[in-house]
């Protein structure tokens, strides 16, 4: 799937919700790997703010970023909407400090980005994504967010949006994935408010461009109508104020669940600020701005540590072996003291996943080291190698007539030490493509969730009457 940026610029006016200050926005084609970049143009040296979650600054009823004393508030429906576009890179030049938050929702924007023509670049996208189940919550929100990875068949991506209040608005349930579309069905549905939040709102200054032109405004059934009325004064209401469908100057919902779908709009632009779409499920319960970056946070650290990590692989130890110690014994020579692999777990194009169980009964330990037994690192290079011979030799035909020989070995660390009672997880993934029966490959050994030792094994497999 190709990286996206728009063919020519197009350009939006409008007031931003909290400052109330007009604003123009253009928007630019940008290069390949860019990401979404925001450029106050009304400031000196017109400093750009990249889209990024490292640079949020506050999340009170909007997501605003800082980079130094540069601020670009309310950007999540922009950026709700370049994510439902698949629009990777862009330039996004402002007047001033603040999105025009026009209709409330982001098919204004949508509307603006599809005019521009969008267009592939020659490049591909680079996705999160993790091989296991993540849940968090977020302390200050309450938000609870539950990451779930794809099985086969399933869609790229799957957003779930559950909101529940004590109102009108109820519980409710929206969903986002490939075969829904966002154009359509998420980016029309506007922000919210509840009229007994404006009074504060408005206090604080924080809404000085809020109007029923850019809010839905819920009202409740017990709310005094004289407040209410005082309160639509300011947002330019008309004087006879109707609430009797609980909704400020009853305007019409678009769909029965326009707010779930709106929290669902503004998660998909919160957690575009990780600069990669996310392939697997999401499930947000009560996603709010505050949640939804500090989930963002949580998975960028957690995506930062896999990719430290190589890619670490889960081991269920209750799950049955793909490849159990007697079929491995047909697939390579080894034998006692010398076969370090006692099970293979994963198998895929590319790469493999063993495991070896250190015991204190091991043969070496007897001299390397009494009484401080360690399991040597030139060993874990070698059941790093067997793990590999064995993904080589399991697709060959009569695998017994085969060897794999090692060639070199480069760029190895040792980075943990490795005890009796170890589990050694050991995974072997193609670098290049086979060619000759030469296989270069990434070794990486854990324990836990601690890389012990890696490096770059090159081996060849040869008929042993050749050999």
């Amino acid at each position: 799937m190709k990286q996206r940026t728009v063919q020519q610029k197009f350009t939006l006016e409008g007031i931003g919700l909290h400052t109330g200050e007009s604003i123009q926005l253009t928007g630019l084609p940008s290069e390949i790997n860019s990401g979404i970049n925001f450029k106050r143009v009304d400031l000196e040296n017109a400093p750009i703010v990249p889209a990024i979650v490292t640079n949020v600054g506050s999340t009170y009823r909007s997501t605003c970023l800082k980079k130094g004393e540069t601020h670009v508030h309310t950007t999540e429906h922009i950026l709700s909407a370049l994510a439902g576009l698949g629009v990777d890179n862009l330039t996004i030049e402002l007047n001033g400090p603040e999105i025009p938050i026009l209709d409330g929702s982001a098919k204004p924007f949508v509307d603006a980005i599809m005019g521009a023509g969008i267009e592939d670049q020659d490049a591909e996208k680079e996705f999160i994504s993790f091989n296991r189940r993540l849940d968090f919550k977020d302390p200050d929100s309450g938000a609870e967010y539950t990451y779930i990875p794809n099985n086969e068949g399933d869609p790229l991506f799957e957003y779930t949006s559950i909101i529940e209040y004590s109102s009108k608005v109820g519980t409710q349930v929206a969903m986002y994935r490939p075969d829904i579309p966002y154009e359509s069905e998420i980016a029309p549905s506007r922000t919210f408010v509840f009229v007994n939040e404006l009074e504060d709102l408005a206090e604080k200054g924080v809404i000085k461009g809020g109007s029923v032109d850019n809010a839905i405004i819920f009202s409740h059934e017990d709310f005094p109508k004289e407040k209410v009325k005082t309160l639509a004064e300011k947002f330019n209401v008309s004087e006879d104020v109707l609430v009797n469908n609980g909704i400020l100057n009853g305007l019409t919902l678009f769909y029965q669940n326009e707010p779930a779908r709106h929290k669902l709009l503004d998660l998909i632009g919160d957690l575009y600020l990780l600069r990669k779409p996310i392939e697997g499920k999401i499930i947000a319960r009560k996603p709010g701005h505050t949640g939804n970056v500090a989930f963002a946070k949580f998975l960028r650290a957690e995506f930062q540590k896999d990719k430290k990590l190589g890619g670490l692989p889960i081991y269920d130890p209750t799950k049955k072996p793909i490849i159990d110690i007697t079929e491995i014994k047909k697939l390579i020579p080894h034998r006692y003291p010398f076969l370090l692999v006692d099970k293979i777990i994963e198998l895929g194009e590319g790469y493999v996943v063993g495991v070896k169980n250190v015991t204190g009964n091991e043969e070496f330990f007897q001299g390397h080291f009494p009484d401080n037994p360690v399991f040597p690192g030139v060993l874990q290079m070698e059941a790093l190698a067997q793990t590999g011979g064995i993904m080589a030799l399991v697709n060959e035909d009569q695998s017994e007539e085969w060897d794999t020989y090692f060639l070199k070995m480069d760029n190895v660390k040792f980075k943990s030490i490795v005890r009796p009672g170890d589990t050694l997880i050991l995974k072997m993934k193609l670098l290049t493509p086979v060619r000759r029966g030469i296989y270069h490959m990434k070794g990486t050994a854990y324990v836990g969730d601690t890389l012990v030792s890696e490096g770059e094994l090159t081996a060849q497999i040869i008929k042993r009457e050749q050999a």
